[in-house]
């Protein structure tokens, strides 16, 4: 490139054809002529002359060591990727610390004389042992005067010496809102993590704590703790009763999913993928009620036979660990909900979602209750409110109903309908219990229920106006 000197303020600039210089057609391409200043011109020559030598060839780029072998971590060959120094560099740094008067041999290192190496112990191998304890030792305990009644009968036969019919259909009966509280239950010595009420009947009602422990209460008579299940080794995040109630599962944190004999204790298998399930279902449906899905902290949802024990079906579609399962439409789909922000849509044993709703109002929806018609379904969201999406083909929201006025943010609330789809009930982090109107999204009361906040909230499903709530406390409070 052929270059003009310009000794000016302006530094670089083309020198246009309007100030007469033209541009110039060589062999090798075409050029034009440019202006710099002096200054400039004289530092891009003498950068050029440092990279040529006397002889015209390239000065030599100084070598660097070898980055080593990454699977050796010390000595010799050990790996130093990006951190390997150039060949001159040791040598130089040898030489200042002869000039120090502390010469070093090339295989000697540095130790500061104030400094004295400590000898550590080895460290125990059971606080290095990441590996969750896949404990077989299930053990369980009855807490009742008998097992048995005079006619042979446990407590899984449904009383009939009461002043009402605990066979009927659930939702019969019209609902009324709870006025006091009648009965407290403590045994846990942690937080409640599930409350759910024997199917149907209620009779029984199943609780799961943070201290790994599921106990089993009777709703009647005495109201005393009848049996206590023991075998997970961490918080037990959910529990769900199978369709007949003879069953039941409960999921923990130490990564195991259990399946249970609700009569003896007994745990009957043992399910596991190596994630954390944070919610788990039964398929309600008589014709696949032997499996249930379990939504898992690897953004899965995961379908077991309980039978076989073998995993039959992933949905691998969420991009965050799942919140919720509800089957809807006669149990031929369920709904999904996850910390992604996102609501889909699947049919069971399909693992492709036929509606995905992401919008970017949404916030996580982290617990959900299918209104009795079978047509809603009301979803705790995480700003405040609640908010219901349609359970039929369009799985559209329901922008008329939005029920606000409780604090949940935060927190996994339980959210639940009454039997006869009348009242919507909620917990609160403040320590409430909260009601409203399904048809106005009104709020009707707000009970002070703990001091800290309310967290599981169940509907008796043959009671008209009784309501089980836990917190964080321990205590489940039977309302009426």
């Amino acid at each position: 490139m052929e270059v003009a000197v310009y000794h000016g303020k302006d530094g670089i600039g083309p020198i246009t054809q309007s100030n007469g210089v033209k541009r110039k057609n060589l062999p090798t391409g075409h050029a034009e002529e440019i202006a710099i200043s002096h200054s400039t011109f004289k530092a891009q020559k003498q950068r050029w002359n440092d990279t040529i030598e006397p002889n015209g060839s390239k000065a030599q780029k100084p070598k660097r060591q070898k980055k080593g072998d990454p699977s050796i971590v010390d000595g010799e060959g050990a790996y130093r990727g990006p951190w390997a120094r150039y060949e001159d560099q040791d040598q130089a740094y040898e030489d200042e610390a002869a000039v120090a008067g502390e010469e070093l041999a090339s295989d000697e290192e540095y130790v500061e004389e104030a400094i004295v190496p400590a000898t550590m112990a080895a460290i125990p191998a059971a606080s290095t042992d990441y590996a969750d304890s896949l404990t077989t030792s299930e053990t369980t305990e009855f807490h009742g005067e008998e097992e048995f009644d005079y006619q042979g009968r446990t407590y899984m036969h449904v009383p009939q010496d009461l002043d009402i019919d605990l066979r009927k259909e659930p939702g019969t009966q019209k609902n009324y809102l709870p006025k006091k509280q009648i009965h407290t239950w403590k045994s846990h010595t942690k937080a409640i993590t599930s409350l759910r009420f024997f199917p149907s009947s209620g009779h029984l009602l199943l609780s799961s704590s943070a201290d790994s422990k599921i106990k089993l209460w009777d709703a009647y008579h005495a109201r005393s703790l009848l049996r206590t299940f023991s075998g997970h080794t961490k918080s037990v995040t959910d529990t769900c009763f199978s369709s007949s109630g003879t069953t039941f599962l409960s999921a923990s944190y130490d990564r195991q999913m259990k399946l249970w004999d609700t009569e003896y204790g007994k745990c009957i298998s043992r399910f596991t993928t190596g994630k954390i399930p944070h919610v788990i279902r039964f398929n309600p449906s008589a014709a696949h009620g032997h499996e249930f899905l379990a939504g898992m902290s690897d953004k899965k949802i995961v379908q077991f036979d309980t039978r076989s024990g073998e995993m039959t079906q992933e949905y691998d579609h969420h991009l965050g660990p799942v919140n919720t399962i509800t089957f809807v439409d006669q149990d031929r789909r369920f709904i999904t909900t996850s910390d992604d922000k996102s609501l889909r849509a699947w049919e069971f044993n399909i693992p492709v979602p036929i509606k995905f709703i992401a919008e970017p109002y949404m916030y996580s929806l982290v617990r959900a209750a299918a209104h009795p018609s079978g047509k809603y379904v009301a979803f705790q969201s995480g700003d405040n409110q609640i908010v219901v999406y349609a359970a039929t083909d369009r799985f559209r929201q329901n922008r008329k109903k939005s029920f606000r006025g409780h604090n949940n943010a935060g927190y996994a609330i339980d959210v639940s309908v009454s039997p006869d789809g009348q009242f919507v009930m909620s917990g609160d982090s403040g320590g409430y219990v909260c009601f409203w109107d399904w048809k106005t999204c009104k709020m009707y009361d707000k009970l002070v229920a703990a001091e800290g906040p309310v967290v599981c909230t169940q509907w008796h499903p043959q009671e008209t106006s009784k309501v089980a709530t836990a917190g964080l406390d321990g205590a489940i409070k039977y309302w009426d």
